[in-house]
């Protein structure tokens, strides 16, 4: 079966279905000797999907633009000492929050590794090919200023941001919103409340908020589609910039 003239190479090209073909060619004829068609059939195709999921597992990760595309939940360092809740990250892992429209927020010190669990937790769900971004609040705003005021800025700017079905914001509340972010960030959370889950990564506990948010009705709304139906994460006070430093 793996001996296919060039023609139809071409046609199974042609087709997209390049991943099949690759299985074909890559076909070891020595395991597959005395194997029935449908057997050798199968065995191609799991391994043409294979590779499919793999390569579209690895574009999710890659288009999520993460800070630390290497991070992984199972190798979160110093989980005890640091105060984390192993159960917790473990339940985070299955993303199960995500079919359930949970946020989450990752709240402690600077350099206490936030970042990095926010990254872990955006590449997990890429894992379970769910399309999922990171984004520096920084970063938002800078964008958000640079579309605002076009035609159709802001539609398309609110369904971008709204559309992912996990996003992870960082350095959250790292300045004050103006009135305009504000109503943004208000808009936002609320096409996304009750569809899709949002991680924030934040060095202000949840008591701090309403204040860095104005102390305003925007500061009570936009606090009204977080604080219900999350799950919060101290992280702690361990810096572990520091740690690196040491263990080096």
């Amino acid at each position: 079966m793996s001996q296919i003239d060039t023609e139809t190479k071409r046609k199974l090209r042609e087709m997209g279905a390049g991943t099949l073909l690759e299985a074909l060619d890559s076909e070891d004829e020595g395991l597959v000797l005395g194997m029935s068609f449908d057997d050798r059939l199968r065995l191609v195709v799991d391994e043409a999907h294979s590779a499919f999921n793999h390569a579209k597992v690895e574009g999710l990760i890659r288009r999520a633009g993460l800070r630390y595309p290497q991070a992984d939940l199972r190798r979160v360092d110093r989980v005890d000492e640091r105060g984390l809740d192993r159960h917790v990250l473990a339940q985070l892992g299955t993303c199960s929050f995500i079919e359930r429209q949970q946020n989450v927020v990752f709240q402690g010190f600077t350099g206490s590794g936030k970042s990095y669990l926010g990254c872990a937790l955006a590449k997990q769900a890429c894992q379970h090919r769910i399309r999922a971004h990171y984004i520096r609040m920084p970063d938002l705003e800078e964008a958000w200023a640079m579309v605002k005021d076009k035609p159709q800025g802001t539609t398309k700017f609110l369904r971008k941001y709204a559309a992912f079905t996990l996003l992870v914001i960082d350095e959250w509340l790292l300045d004050h919103p103006d009135e305009s972010m504000r109503s943004m960030l208000l808009e936002l959370l609320e096409r996304r409340y009750d569809a899709t889950s949002t991680v924030f990564c934040t060095q202000y506990a949840k008591k701090d908020w309403h204040q860095r948010l104005g102390s305003g009705v925007h500061a009570d709304a936009i606090m009204d589609r977080i604080v219900h139906n999350t799950i919060w994460v101290d992280t702690g006070t361990h810096n572990m910039r520091e740690q690196a430093i040491l263990d080096q």
